[in-house]
């Protein structure tokens, strides 16, 4: 656990600007406090969506005190989304093993999104359903043992683009609606929208940042205002 701990929030701190705080938490570990309301999200639920509730509740919480500011509950939405305390945006992710959280309240930030992939390669036959064509040209230009993992990746970019655009057009998007043009060597990428969303203009792009660790994949995405 104290290498999980020091390895993300570590070794990520270059993925986000200095205006957001990111937390961990430990899905595996003993069940956290929850704050107020938080607790009816977890009365119907098994006892590893429950934990990882209170692991990703407990990163934000960390996220929040980092900010400088006094921890508040963070509920579920009827979509299951967080929702953020007033004044407050952010985005958790979780695996089996690992939970991160990422909060500002800087005013010019409108969202933000995170994911958290295992470091595996994606079945070939999901390339298709996660990749548009253009990444698959470009999947098909990588070495023969590169192509499932930059594929995983492409899907944890793309995981954290829906989590932050979700939060402005609360629409529900599949993978094609999005485009991603992949920079290896800065370890940054770019998102285009294919559809219209409310709440973004038409030829939106977002910039992201991502990061290839030993066990795992970890994207993120801010929206500015």
């Amino acid at each position: 656990m104290i290498q999980q701990k020091f390895a993300f929030p570590e070794f990520l701190r270059h993925l986000l600007p200095e205006t957001v705080a990111m937390g961990s938490g430990d899905p595996r570990a003993p069940m956290p406090r929850l704050m107020g309301d938080e607790v009816l999200a977890i009365e119907q639920v098994s006892t590893a969506r429950a934990r990882a509730f209170g692991a990703g509740r407990q990163a934000a919480r960390e996220a929040m005190a980092q900010l400088g500011l006094i921890p508040r509950p963070v509920l579920q939405g009827i979509d299951l989304a967080p929702v953020w305390p007033a004044g407050l945006t952010g985005s958790i992710t979780h695996t089996d093993t690992a939970c991160l959280a990422v909060v500002t309240d800087a005013p010019e930030i409108a969202a933000l999104g995170i994911d958290l992939e295992p470091a595996t390669a994606l079945e070939p036959s999901l390339w298709p359903v996660v990749c548009t064509m253009p990444e698959m040209n470009w999947l098909a230009r990588l070495g023969p043992t590169q192509r499932g993992n930059f594929a995983q990746l492409i899907l944890c970019a793309k995981h954290a683009v829906y989590k932050a655009q979700f939060q402005i057009s609360r629409t529900e998007l599949d993978f094609q609606a999005v485009g991603l043009d992949i920079d290896l060597q800065a370890s940054r990428f770019t998102a285009r929208f294919n559809c219209a969303l409310p709440g973004f203009a038409p030829e939106t792009e977002l910039p992201g940042r991502f990061a290839i660790l030993s066990s795992a994949f970890v994207a993120t995405v801010e929206v500015a205002r």
